[in-house]
């Protein structure tokens, strides 16, 4: 197996590899990134079992074959060699222990020598070839997996919480995310002519990487079969197990209407939120929000170390409220909204709080306040 390789490309290939793989174990197959080399292209994979990962790239192959290198140490050696063409030389003798590899570049005398390992070894992946893929705009999917992906549980005794819900409703496509004490709410008109495919609760390392990853513009092609998700965009094609469960009735969190609201500029909130949460006990994360006539007052708990408080102005005109929110749960959704207005909705002091841009998007974040004591 003999082919030659531009090293920045090769570099953007096995960084993504790298990510997929959950494990260092040199003795591990699931350590290594499969290399395939045929018909002048490489096809690269790599996977933890639970997430899959595949791209097949033009290269210039002498001697076609394939294995499976060390993906840290390949990477590393990568990084750690000139810009250019770079070789990558096995010879065919080895045994079940694997085999040398040469690396080395084209123009200059360095070279590495690792081991590799034969790649009957590694993991086949579930076919993402014969499934029904639909198209959605890169664009949008991104801005949906980026307003929810993080507010999935940790809490791996609920693990049915612990990936986004993907759900088709006539031509909207729904996720939602929660971990029972908030939940982040997306969807999208861009099903339209595709045909049904059963819900699905889809781990956020996979949702993780196709937001890194995937383009700004253009489409994106998705597949949701029983027990898999599979994405698949320019090279790349990407699989992943969904997780088993049943996801919470979403809908019975979501509030029909709220009788009270304000508005603050994001900016502002997310300044004083940064400021106040210093003195913020970590562990409970509380904050209180203090809303009156064109004042929003944020204070933190009093504690040992002292109390902050700062004052920003709001867009409200009613009688005062004092709502307990978790510092993190505000904090996260501003990170991810775009509109320089943030709309807060509640009705009563331990209600659901709604968080929303304003003017209003097709996503929002509902937050259920604390104890105030």
């Amino acid at each position: 197996m003999k082919f030659t390789f531009d090293r920045d490309a090769m570099i953007k290939e096995i960084s993504i590899a790298q990510e997929i793989i959950s494990t260092k174990n040199v003795g591990s197959i699931l350590s290594n990134v499969l290399l395939s080399a045929h018909n002048n292209a490489l096809t690269i994979k790599a996977t933890d079992i639970k997430v899959n990962f595949e791209t097949h790239i033009p290269f210039q192959v002498e001697e076609e074959g394939s294995t499976t290198v060390y993906c840290d140490k390949f990477m590393g050696i990568l990084n750690s060699l000139p810009d250019g063409e770079i070789e990558f030389n096995q010879s065919s003798e080895g045994d079940d222990q694997g085999v040398t590899v040469v690396i080395k570049p084209v123009a200059k005398k360095i070279k590495f020598q690792m081991k590799s390992m034969s790649q009957e070894k590694f993991p086949d992946f579930d076919a993402a070839e014969n499934v029904p893929y639909f198209e959605v705009p890169s664009k949008d999917i991104k801005e949906m997996i980026s307003q929810t992906s993080f507010a999935v549980s940790e809490d791996e005794t609920r693990y049915f919480m612990n990936g986004v819900y993907f759900e088709k409703k006539g031509s909207n496509l729904i996720l939602v995310a929660t971990d029972g004490r908030r939940l982040s709410y997306a969807s999208k008109n861009i099903l339209d002519g595709v045909s049904d495919f059963p819900s699905a609760i889809v781990h956020p390392k996979i949702l993780t990487t196709i937001l890194k990853h995937s383009p700004s513009e253009g489409n994106i092609s998705i597949a949701v079969v029983e027990k898999m998700i599979f994405f698949r965009f320019g090279n790349y094609k990407f699989g992943s197990v969904l997780l088993e469960g049943q996801f919470p009735n979403y809908e019975r969190v979501i509030p029909e209407n709220q009788a009270y609201s304000f508005q603050v500029n994001k900016n502002d909130l997310i300044n004083a939120l940064k400021r106040v949460a210093l003195m913020v006990d970590k562990k409970a994360g509380r904050l209180f929000f203090n809303i009156s006539d064109g004042i929003l007052k944020i204070t933190s708990q009093v504690s040992e170390m002292g109390s902050a408080d700062e004052e920003i102005p709001c867009e409200y005109a009613g009688q005062p409220y004092s709502l307990a929110l978790n510092y993190r749960y505000v904090e996260e959704p501003l990170r991810v909204i775009q509109a320089e207005r943030i709309k807060f909705e509640f009705t009563e002091e331990m209600k659901a709080v709604t968080l929303k841009p304003e003017p209003a998007e097709d996503y929002f974040h509902i937050i259920m306040p604390m104890q105030k004591e």
